[in-house]
């Protein structure tokens, strides 16, 4: 049995080694951040970050299929209660 063979979550399992191509600014800005014995862990958040937000982005977009997508004047009610803003937070005055 591989780890081609079973099902991890983003996280877990063991390390495996692969070869990533970057554009030599994003590799100096890592590097420039964590060193060069950090980028691999670095990468590893970063992937498991955008894994959590592209499954946010699935979530919201079937829960938009199912009931449309969400009323901006309440949205904006709620960021401006979560923020401690006024009832205007984020409309044009």
């Amino acid at each position: 049995m591989t780890d081609d063979d079973v099902d991890f979550v983003p996280g877990d399992g063991p390390a495996s080694g692969i070869s990533v191509t970057l554009t030599a600014g994003t590799l100096y800005a890592i590097r420039e951040r964590v060193g060069k014995r950090g980028v691999s862990a670095y990468l590893e958040k970063a992937a498991q970050r955008q894994i959590e937000r592209d499954n946010l982005n699935e979530l919201i977009a079937g829960f938009d299929e199912v009931h449309g997508p969400a009323d901006p004047e309440a949205v904006a009610a709620k960021r401006a209660r979560l923020t401690g803003g006024g009832s205007q937070a984020g409309t044009a005055a």
